[in-house]
């Protein structure tokens, strides 16, 4: 791409951006950064510093910001879970993280509610992790305490509770899990905003807890946060970071790694070794998390919840199209476009492909679009770029 700096990027690798009212998806690159993380990025790809130093020093500014006893970055929150799992299993031990992903002949179950199943556990499996399901199908209703107890045994290693999958209440998870002496996993990749929810689950007791980097933080998309004891942090650092050092040598930060709780000699590298953060993720994700810590929230509600509006009111009124604003508690709301196939212009899964096939591609959120349902998020659009969207969207559905 050398001698065509004055095409946009995008261009010059022959792919379209669009305009994003999806929110924040990994699969459309997450959330927008703002200019002061990418010129921090910028500025931090042009020097070198010891990546475990600077792990350490982001790491305090995350356990100030959350409460915890020690944090990491990691490679997404996937990355987040799959290191939360291998720390568990493997704790610091040098032997058992040089295993991993095989466990057999050593404790390797990981309780979980059968309503919090989800593709994204596969990041718990990842780490050889044995999932043991507890409630019933019925309704998907949640475990009580004591199926959550009836299902630990000598083999469990954690408890693992998944944010906005159920009313479970985590409090009473994390006391049946402490009282076998057992750790609780939480992943919370998409519960920010609200700001009060970096420090809610550590507060409930949770050991660790994983976050999103790159989506409500508007950090790099390649980034999450682990954060929780010390001990297991330690555990996770030590199956991720280069440790291709010799052992005298060997003299990692204390506030991430206590060289005390180790023994003799430095791991191999472990199983986490794919899910390194570079230096330009690290210090963009500093500077994500602070910009998150000194917004102004409410401001920040008030305008998404304007824009739902009148994306909603743009969006009304066409024959065979319901839109409806769908109330998010102490969020902002998603705007839900119900469409009878029958009567309307065109189906939505049709809708959802013409959408991202014109120009500029529009990109909605599609998940129920085979039963007729599409939706709305403002977070991720640029000024002007709704009444885009609401063009584009009338200009569909009124053609016949």
């Amino acid at each position: 791409m050398v001698g065509r700096e004055h095409q946009p990027v995008y261009e010059q690798l022959g792919v379209r951006p669009g305009i994003n009212a999806a929110g924040t998806l990994t699969r459309l690159g997450g959330s927008r950064m703002e200019a002061e993380v990418t010129a921090a990025m910028a500025e931090a790809a042009r020097g070198f510093v010891p990546i475990d130093e600077l792990q350490a020093a982001v790491g305090r500014r995350i356990v100030a910001a959350t409460g915890a006893q020690a944090a990491l970055v990691t490679s997404g929150a996937a990355a987040g879970l799959t290191l939360a799992a291998a720390a568990c299993l493997a704790g610091c031990d040098f032997a058992r993280m040089d295993r991993l992903p095989d466990t057999s002949g050593m404790p390797n179950e990981i309780v979980i509610p059968r309503s919090h199943r989800n593709a994204y556990d596969h990041a718990l499996r990842a780490a050889g992790a044995r999932l043991v399901e507890v409630g019933l199908a019925e309704r998907t209703r949640d475990p009580q305490p004591w199926e959550i107890e009836a299902a630990i045994g000598p083999g469990t290693v954690a408890v693992a509770f998944c944010v906005g999958f159920s009313p479970l209440d985590l409090a009473s998870v994390v006391t049946v899990a402490h009282r076998r002496g057992l750790p609780v996993i939480v992943d919370a990749s998409a519960a920010l905003p609200p700001r009060a929810n970096l420090r809610t689950f550590i507060a409930a007791g949770a050991d660790l807890v994983v976050f999103s980097g790159g989506k409500g933080l508007r950090g790099p998309q390649a980034t999450g946060i682990l954060c929780g004891r010390g001990d297991l942090i330690a555990s996770a650092a030590l199956q991720m970071l280069d440790l291709d050092f010799l052992p005298a040598l060997w003299n990692p930060p204390k506030s991430l790694i206590d060289r005390d709780w180790l023994g003799d000699g430095v791991p191999n590298h472990g199983l986490g070794r794919g899910c390194k953060v570079g230096k330009e993720e690290l210090v963009g994700l500093a500077v994500a998390l602070e910009r998150f810590l000194e917004l102004d929230e409410d401001a920040e509600i008030a305008r998404h919840t304007a824009a739902a509006a009148r994306l909603a009111e743009g969006s009304a009124g066409l024959r065979g199209v319901d839109v409806k604003l769908a109330p998010r508690a102490g969020l902002w709301p998603h705007v839900v476009i119900s469409i009878d196939h029958e009567r309307a212009a065109l189906g939505a899964v049709e809708l959802v492909r013409k959408l991202a096939a014109g120009d500029p591609p529009v990109f909605v959120a599609q998940a129920a679009a085979d039963r007729g349902v599409v939706g709305l998020d403002p977070f991720c659009l640029a000024p002007g770029e709704e009444s885009i969207v609401i063009e584009r969207l009338r200009e569909l559905l009124s053609a016949r």
